[in-house]
């Protein structure tokens, strides 16, 4: 059975990744998994100094290093293991009854990509220890992971709230299809109002499909709210948030080319940047 897969670490944004995948895992019924994953450091202290002391001199820091080195592994061993039985207990607390932890050494965005195959939906910190609660500072690994991964991403904010309301931002594209499709094949945002959102443009036939994705969620049980906008595409979706009080929002990645992003900006990274709600990413 697939499971949710919540990425944990030592920062203070965990504890929203808890709240998430507890929510998500009453929602969707489904196994959990905190994951804690180890990265190796790379210290200032280990570059070359043999131009600088002398080769006695040079044993005795080296073997120093490698002392602080070890002491860094071991407390970060014991920091993850109690960051996920505290996970864990909270989890169990809420009433999810299949939990598991796991702790991994290596990249982290290796690390989920070899576990991703058996996740329906990972888990991840919008920021992480460098950023404090800063939401215009996005992780290192976030947009890596998004472009890498096929999994569901909920990117979580700096606090938590069980969301009332979504918005899907549509522009009739193969990512948004998707989107709508995971929304109407799964119970995650079963139960929470809909708006759905689409920035006019010169496509053709986007009247007529964003007729038909209104229609399509409104037969699966969602009370839809559309709207059309003009201008520039991740202000308007950011006002329109604001404006109507939305927790969530839902999106496809990465619709552009690397070149054509290069030039104009991701709108979905603009969105990531500056986005201070739960934002579920689909590819």
């Amino acid at each position: 059975m697939q499971h949710i897969l919540a990425c944990l670490d030592e920062s203070t944004w965990s504890t929203s990744v808890q709240d998430a995948a507890i929510w998500a895992a009453r929602q969707l019924n489904s196994p959990l998994t905190f994951l804690h994953s180890i990265e190796k450091q790379t210290q200032p202290d280990s570059q070359d100094l043999s131009g600088a002391i002398g080769l006695g001199a040079r044993s005795k820091l080296m073997t120093e290093i490698a002392t602080l080195d070890q002491l860094r592994a071991k407390a970060a061993l014991q920091i993850g293991k109690e960051i996920l039985a505290i996970a864990d207990s909270k989890a169990q607390e809420a009433g999810c009854t299949q939990v598991e932890t796991l702790q991994r050494h290596g990249e982290f965005i290796d690390t989920l990509l070899t576990l991703e195959s058996s996740a329906r939906l990972v888990i991840i910190g919008h920021s992480g220890t460098q950023t404090g609660k800063k939401i215009s500072v996005l992780g290192t690994h976030v947009e890596n992971l998004l472009r890498q991964i096929h999994t569901p991403v909920l990117i979580t904010p700096h606090d938590f709230s069980v969301p009332k309301s979504f918005m899907l931002a549509y522009d009739g594209r193969e990512t948004t299809e998707l989107a709508l499709q995971r929304i109407l094949s799964n119970d995650l945002l079963r139960g929470l109002d809909c708006h759905l959102v689409t920035i006019k443009n010169k496509q053709p036939d986007l009247e007529e499909q964003f007729a038909q994705a209104t229609e399509r969620l409104t037969a699966g049980g969602f009370a839809v709210t559309t709207r059309y906008l003009e201008g520039d595409i991740a202000k308007q979706l950011l006002d329109y948030q604001q404006t109507q009080a939305i927790d969530m929002l839902v999106m496809g990645a990465f619709s552009g080319s690397r070149l054509r992003q290069f030039f104009i900006g991701s709108n979905t990274l603009k969105m990531l940047e500056n986005c201070n709600i739960p934002i579920l990413v689909v590819k």
